[in-house]
């Protein structure tokens, strides 16, 4: 006897609900006999427990060559804190089509952070150039925002539609929705949101905004 679930509820769900059916009959079973779960929940745990025990050391890899790339503390930080941008567009377009976030999602979304922090990794690279080459730091995160945007959005519409055709797999389907939603939701986040990060972080002023407080407070002493 075989059964297939439908694409839009977990095997994991439906493990859990006839667990407490199926638990008399394992305990009606003669000796040597003995129910097993199998199929892609017996492998999702698998791959979860492997996921599991390789993260801590993969942040660890992660978070090193950011270090070795950076070589400061608060610019790494600053790049991590981009990553869960991804989550934003992942967890928006799952709920609209009503898409379970299971093991192959939940996998697009680590591929997912790797490539948004690159992106935040080319945007610092870019503004530490032009800082080299006298710019502001102000004029330095405009500038090379300009700069990069086209680049980060080609490289990003090519990610996306190269999981086109897995988008329509009843297996693979998950991770390659998941994955072009969240970067393509990631990747306007990093182009509007990081810039003003790096600003707010490290408390670069626009110099125009900085000549009006001055003027400002030379007005407030005048009065």
């Amino acid at each position: 006897m075989r059964a297939e679930v439908p694409n839009h509820i977990l095997p994991a769900d439906v493990v859990n609900d006839l667990e407490p059916l199926i638990d008399p009959l394992r305990a009606k079973l003669p000796p040597g006999y003995h129910i097993e779960i199998g199929g892609t929940v017996e492998i999702s745990n698998i791959v979860n427990r492997s996921i599991q025990s390789t993260i801590p050391l993969v942040v660890i890899i992660i978070i090193t060559l950011l270090m070795l790339q950076t070589q400061n503390i608060n610019m790494s930080v600053l790049i991590l804190l981009t990553a869960p941008l991804g989550l934003i567009g992942v967890v928006g377009v799952l709920l609209i089509f009503n898409i379970p976030f299971g093991l192959v999602a939940r996998l697009g979304v680590i591929a997912l952070s790797g490539i948004i922090m690159r992106n935040s990794i080319i945007l610092v690279d870019q503004i530490r150039q032009d800082l080299k080459q006298g710019l502001s730091e102000w004029e330095a995160i405009v500038e090379s925002t300009v700069r990069r945007c086209r680049p980060i959005i080609l490289t990003a519409l090519a990610a996306i539609l190269a999981m086109v055709p897995l988008a329509t797999d009843p297996f693979w389907g998950p991770m390659a929705i998941a994955v072009m939603a969240g970067l393509f939701v990631a990747t306007l986040l990093t182009l509007f949101s990081f810039p003003a990060m790096y600003a707010a972080w490290f408390r670069v002023q626009d110099p125009r905004n900085s000549g009006k407080d001055k003027d400002r407070s030379q007005t407030d002493k005048n009065i």
